[in-house]
């Protein structure tokens, strides 16, 4: 990954309880169209850009690994060193929401600044 993309967004997510809802929703509203992705027992959708079909998005359903999320808009941040910045996170006031978890050979965890805002952030496989 070049360095030049560290702490830009990489995603954002959004996890729900009523996915296929809310779905339709963003599709209506801001004209995105959707591809299922599968996750073994039910689809979350990846939100792609009406002309290019480019992924923009993820609206996944608040269980499994996502279980866990608010239902918020959750955008991910690359950083160079997923441990590095936890250890940060921590000794500048915030917490961890969630564990590492692993998306494919990539790294994210779910993070809360000193105020409460939530984000994710995110280690590209070097």
């Amino acid at each position: 990954m070049s360095e030049s993309k560290i702490g830009t967004m990489a995603w954002l997510d959004l996890s729900v309880e009523n996915a296929g809802e809310v779905k339709s929703f963003y599709q209506d509203v801001i004209g995105w169209k959707t591809e299922s992705v599968s996750m073994g027992d039910y689809d979350d959708y990846a939100m792609l850009e009406p002309i290019n079909g480019a992924a923009v998005s993820g609206i996944c359903h608040a269980q499994g690994v996502n279980k866990d999320l608010p239902p918020a808009w959750l955008p991910y941040f690359l950083v160079a060193d997923i441990d590095a910045s936890i250890v940060a996170v921590k000794n500048n006031g915030g917490e961890l929401v969630t564990e590492i978890k692993s998306m494919g050979s990539d790294k994210y965890a779910v993070i809360k600044d000193p105020a409460g805002a939530v984000c994710a952030i995110y280690q590209k496989a070097s």
